[in-house]
């Protein structure tokens, strides 16, 4: 209780600093700092986050969602260009910052630990006019004679925020998509990855930098081309793998390695159910330690069977939240059972304005609370974060007797002080767990101390 206090005297303080002026104009050499004042850098990383998107909250309800934010410290990622920043470059060596600015602020204010994703590029980088901004061109790659230029602009993003140690490079290879072979130009990515790298490191050699940030597409039935990653939850598309494969032979170097993607198949499939399929999160992490020996990071994960705003074909709309919430918990616990490093939530907060309700929303756009979501990846920062290792639960039947391989109606995540447990099914189960019983409701999640002497 002491460590939120004094959370929220530094985020007063913070709110109160007179705002630094914009650099000006200039080579990304004489790119002013922004000043912000960070709480000291956690002794573990917190592991579970968020991505910024859009909008945020705190737009909309001010100290109350800044609250929400900072009431257990998360990871917290920002894209440099869209999803609520604007242009950083409009015009070559012109830098506009603003916008950046302020959501730096906010992740500075609200105690999270912060990540910048190194996406997109400013119009004339791929062959629009300098001055203008297309929003419709965003997901557009830099073209190649302009690579130069991005890692420029990735240095100056760095010089503008030297607090900020961790970089991703740009966002599920957007623009990458070579459509006469049919596959991902990892070619093309690793050759602004290695620039971008290099430039970064040249900045600052303690920055930490990561990708290729590769969407794992995952078939029901037989794949484009055939992978070694697949199980009851389906296959991965090989030509993710081969991306993959050619960025880590080819990066110039790598902090951890970044991937994005979801539970439901290609084909619109949770195979065999939405609970089985979150086994893809562990199969891909599992193979991506082995392959690379460096930390996963989800850059994005979406565990539900569909994650959009807009709705559509969209099950999970019509779950009741105990239901959406137990199964990102058992996420979670795959993920943590994995191995993974690093896992961040797609916030896509939405003002009411723009829609009534926000059931995937981190924060309520009705009243700005925190959600049960941000809740669960809160608990699960301040009890799992990366570096504790699992201990195993006792996981039986009232009785005593083990569950068939597979078949236990209960997942549980459990550290020396604390386990969650996670019914998913729709009915009341009682199990026995390290031998005290505990009768959870349909789809419940639930946190329980564990004895000292476990």
């Amino acid at each position: 209780m002491s460590s939120i206090i004094a959370l929220f005297g530094v985020v007063a303080l913070r709110r109160s600093a007179q705002r630094p002026p914009v650099a000006a104009p200039g080579a990304a050499s004489v790119v002013t700092p922004l000043h912000v004042e960070w709480a000291e850098e956690p002794d573990t990383w917190p592991r579970w986050g968020l991505t910024h998107t859009q909008y945020t909250a705190a737009d909309d309800f001010g100290d109350r969602a800044v609250s929400s934010l900072a009431a257990a410290r998360v990871v917290q990622n920002q894209h440099i260009m869209g999803f609520g920043a604007g242009n950083p470059e409009p015009r070559p060596g012109e830098y506009d910052f603003s916008s950046l600015d302020e959501r730096v602020r906010l992740i500075a204010e609200t105690g999270g630990v912060p990540v910048i994703t190194l996406c997109c590029a400013p119009d004339w980088m791929k062959g629009g006019r300098p001055g203008t901004t297309d929003w419709s061109l965003l997901e557009i790659a830099p073209r190649r004679e302009h690579f130069d230029d991005f890692a420029r602009l990735a240095a100056a993003v760095a010089r503008r925020y030297p607090q900020v140690r961790h970089f991703i490079v740009w966002n599920e290879f957007k623009g990458f998509w070579d459509q006469r072979r049919g596959e991902w130009d990892a070619v093309a990515y690793t050759e602004l990855y290695n620039r971008v790298y290099d430039a970064l490191k040249e900045v600052d050699p303690r920055i930490r930098v990561g990708g290729p940030y590769m969407p794992v597409d995952s078939y029901a039935g037989e794949p484009p081309v055939p992978s070694e990653v697949s199980g009851p939850w389906g296959t991965v598309d090989g030509r993710v793998l081969k991306a993959i494969d050619y960025w880590l032979r080819h990066k110039r170097g790598a902090d951890f390695i970044v991937v994005d993607g979801g539970s439901l198949t290609a084909e619109g499939e949770l195979r065999p159910d939405e609970f089985g399929a979150l086994g893809k999160f562990g199969a891909m992490t599992r193979w991506l330690r082995e392959r690379s020996g460096l930390p996963v990071w989800w850059a994005e994960f979406y565990p539900l069977p569909c994650a959009s705003l807009e709705g559509g074909a969209c099950p999970a709309l019509g779950w009741p939240e105990r239901r959406r919430l137990a199964v990102t918990a058992a996420a979670l616990i795959e993920l943590a059972e994995s191995g993974a490093a690093t896992v961040l939530h797609w916030d896509g907060y939405a003002p009411r304005r723009v829609r009534e309700g926000c059931p995937f929303c981190l924060i309520s756009n009705e009243t700005g609370e925190a959600s049960a979501t941000l809740r669960l990846l809160q608990r699960f920062a301040q009890w799992f974060p990366h570096g504790t290792e699992p201990v195993p639960v006792a996981l039986t039947a009232p009785d005593g007797r083990p569950f068939p391989p597979g078949r236990a109606p209960v997942r549980a995540l459990a550290q020396e002080r604390r386990m969650v447990l996670v019914n998913t099914t729709g009915t009341a189960q009682t199990v026995l767990a390290d031998e005290t019983p505990v009768a959870l409701g349909p789809y419940e999640v639930r946190w329980l101390p564990r004895a000292p002497d476990r």
